[in-house]
């Protein structure tokens, strides 16, 4: 039987982004997307993970807010991960003071934007500073338009208060020991390449790979790439 492959979508994501993964991998892995509907903390989602997964252990991989899913987890259920893959990711809590206001008011007016004019538009405004220049005004970026879309305001705030209430991950990351990726564009502007050196200098053993031109929804960017990656992790020990 093919061994379970989880791929947890990012925020406001859906299956689309995992779709060139899905393509390249079914041949090795039975790959299943969670949907998190309007689950509205990490906990939350990392428990219907652990539940829905028709395994009893899986390997797992979370890009951007799905890797704050996969740290979650690691820490409520480690031994059910054969192995990690984290992608475009962060570690940190919520800022304190003027850095966690900023944050917050910042989601908040995006929230504001949907509700008031919808969420492509939001989208317009939300997802330009995610991706590479090259990829503006192409049918990629459409297709990320049309996923944002896809989604409601509902599901987004859920997934703000979410955001807004994440633990910080660096002891989760010491404890893990299980074969792991950490992977991110070189032109991430949300989650760059020194985070990533920091996950992976945390996580013993793990493998770093930084994709050159390339911003935050590697996934969809650079597939080529990340497939390359995601089958050399899938058959590492």
């Amino acid at each position: 039987m093919k061994p379970t492959l989880i791929l947890l979508p990012g925020l406001m994501c859906d299956a689309i982004v995992w779709a060139p993964q899905v393509q390249a991998l079914s041949a090795v892995a039975n790959c299943v997307v969670p949907e998190y509907g309007t689950l509205n903390s990490l906990t939350a989602m990392a428990e219907h993970v652990l539940a829905t997964s028709p395994t009893q252990r899986f390997a797992l991989a979370g890009h951007s807010m799905g890797g704050r899913v996969a740290f979650e987890v690691m820490r409520l259920a480690p031994e059910r991960v054969e192995r990690l893959a984290l992608l475009d990711t962060g570690f940190h809590p919520m800022g304190q003071g003027v850095d966690g206001a900023a944050e917050t008011d910042k989601r908040m007016a995006l929230l504001a934007l949907a509700r008031r004019s919808g969420m492509r538009v939001m989208g317009q405004q939300w997802a330009r500073p995610m991706v590479h220049p090259q990829y503006l005004e192409t049918p990629l970026f459409d297709s990320i338009l049309d996923m944002v879309e896809r989604s409601s305001p509902a599901q987004f705030e859920a997934q703000i208060q979410a955001l807004l209430a994440r633990r910080d991950a660096t002891l989760v990351m010491k404890t893990i020991h299980c074969p792991t990726l950490v992977l991110c564009g070189r032109d991430d502007a949300w989650s760059p390449p020194v985070q990533h050196e920091r996950i992976h200098a945390a996580i013993e053993g793990s493998k770093l790979v930084v994709v050159d031109t390339c911003g935050h929804m590697s996934t969809m960017e650079q597939p080529q790439a990340v497939n390359a990656a995601f089958a050399d992790w899938l058959e590492s020990v």
